[in-house]
């Protein structure tokens, strides 16, 4: 039985206090470079000691400051520094997961990440989930969603576990704390039709909060439908379109009763967004 074939790997890797900088070899890898990259890696810094960040950059090509004798990596190790909450503040972003699990069937869940970089991320989940399981996150700044594949497991000292997600691709800009495309305040009558929680058919009315050109915000309608539904969304003579619910208002906030939902027929909207010229 032959075994995968294995190659070289290269990471660009730095300290997170800035004393060092460089990119380190890898030495039989199978597993491919996107892979490796949505995972935190353990390196050791001459000053700090052993430290545990995703790599900057990777390349399967030699680059001239690497060594031509690959580095074996640095086994990981508690880090001298027990907290760093105020330096990693920036890697910290809401975010929502929700998919279907093995272990679980259907869930979602409210976590933050714990470090990023544009192919993926590490977040702490308290769903079980298994390696290779397809998921979608949701950036709860921007509302925009990403499917992701499980690529790393380790229990969390705290409970649940520690979870790698990898994007289907890099995704450079998803990361960020603003909407790519604005939001209008309109408030629409529209009627909507799906399946609950019970898997029964409904119709009910509902209110958009507001729109864009690729999703909306809906009233009424949380305690129907769950992430990852599919619904579709009827204003009058404007037509109707068919579109997944991306998150659902957390309970006991101002968006109880709210949803957000994400449009399948790119073009094809009962609204047109209306927004306010910039004075």
């Amino acid at each position: 039985m032959s075994s995968a074939p294995s190659n070289t790997l290269y990471l660009h890797v730095r300290c997170p206090y800035g004393d060092y900088e460089d990119w380190i070899a890898l030495d039989g890898r199978a597993d491919p470079l996107e892979q490796v990259l949505a995972v935190p890696f353990a390196f050791e810094c001459p000053t700090h000691g052993v430290q545990m960040e995703f790599p900057l950059e990777g390349s399967e090509r030699r680059p001239l400051t690497v060594p031509a004798k690959p580095a074996a990596p640095a086994r990981p190790s508690l880090p001298r520094k027990r907290a760093r909450s105020s330096e990693r503040k920036a890697f910290h972003v809401p975010v929502f997961v929700y998919g279907w699990s093995k272990s679980s069937n259907s869930f979602h869940e409210d976590t933050v990440t714990v470090m990023f970089n544009s192919s993926g991320a590490l977040v702490r989940l308290m769903t079980p989930v298994t390696m290779g399981e397809s998921l979608f996150v949701v950036n709860k700044f921007t509302r925009e969603e990403q499917q992701v594949r499980v690529v790393y497991l380790a229990p969390h000292p705290a409970g649940g576990a520690s979870v790698g997600l990898a994007f289907q691709q890099p995704v450079p800009t998803f990361w960020r704390k603003t909407r790519r495309g604005a939001r209008a305040p309109e408030s629409f009558r529209v009627m909507v039709r799906g399946r609950d929680r019970n898997g029964n058919p409904f119709a009910q009315s509902s209110t958009t909060v507001d729109v864009s050109e690729d999703g909306a915000r809906l009233d009424d309608l949380a305690y129907l439908t769950s992430p990852g539904d599919v619904i579709e969304v009827k204003r009058r003579w404007h037509g109707k379109a068919r579109f997944r619910v991306a998150w659902i208002g957390q309970v006991g906030s101002f968006e109880a009763n709210q949803i957000g939902v994400c449009t399948l027929q790119v073009g094809k909207l009962p609204w047109r967004p209306k927004f306010k010229a910039k004075s």
